[in-house]
């Protein structure tokens, strides 16, 4: 009798402890908070193609802005140089008036 008495509280126990894990997560509830978290997920991975579009675009400019600095760099380089030129020469000409009598 007193095994039949441990078999039944054994099972009664286990019976127990069955409707205590009705408490866990279902997969329904799982499957919903995932969708949820993908949702998420899914706005923030197209914002950030948003950001990489726009940085790559201003870096493109940014690239474009700075080839053409240097090409206006040189153009300015080359002006100076025909800018020097030309005061020698003014200077060369003030100088040839000056040493020539008036009269």
């Amino acid at each position: 009798m007193r095994l039949n008495i441990a078999k039944s509280s054994a099972v009664v126990l286990i019976l127990a402890g069955a409707g205590t894990l009705g408490g866990c997560a279902t997969k329904g509830f799982v499957r919903e908070q995932i969708a949820t978290v993908n949702t998420r997920i899914d706005g923030m991975d197209g914002r950030l193609r948003t950001v990489e579009g726009t940085s790559g675009q201003a870096l493109a400019q940014a690239q474009a802005a700075a080839g053409q600095a240097q090409q206006n760099g040189q153009r300015i380089d080359q002006l100076n140089g025909r800018v020097d030129g030309l005061d020698q020469q003014v200077q060369q000409q003030a100088q040839q008036r000056a040493r020539r009598p008036r009269g």
